[in-house]
């Protein structure tokens, strides 16, 4: 890809990105006052982010049992509300010892 037809396609996107950003600010102005939008709004980046990295947790290892040991931990710490950092670092060390064993 040259330069002729790289810098346009990166225009377009950074527009597209910036307006996406942009307008939810500019046409709503006021406090959103209804309570299923707020709670909408709250719960929706951590649905995202959670439909990004779930799928890929059965694939970080390439051994099923390894990551399952990996789940189970960090489901388990989470359900006892854990900090993130000791989900993940408990969760890794349980992977790993998953596929050491397993």
């Amino acid at each position: 890809m040259d330069n002729a037809t790289f810098f346009p396609y990166v225009g377009v996107m950074a527009i597209i990105t910036y307006l996406i950003r942009m307008l939810p600010m500019a046409v709503i102005r006021g406090r959103i006052r209804s309570r299923f939008l707020q709670s909408f709004l709250h719960y929706v980046p951590f649905a995202v982010l959670g439909a990004m990295t779930f799928p890929s947790v059965f694939y970080c290892t390439g051994n099923l049992a390894g990551t399952l040991c990996g789940l189970v931990a960090a489901l388990w710490l989470g359900w006892m509300n854990r900090g993130l950092l000791t989900v993940a670092l408990v969760a890794c060390a349980f992977a790993y010892l998953g596929q050491l064993l397993f």
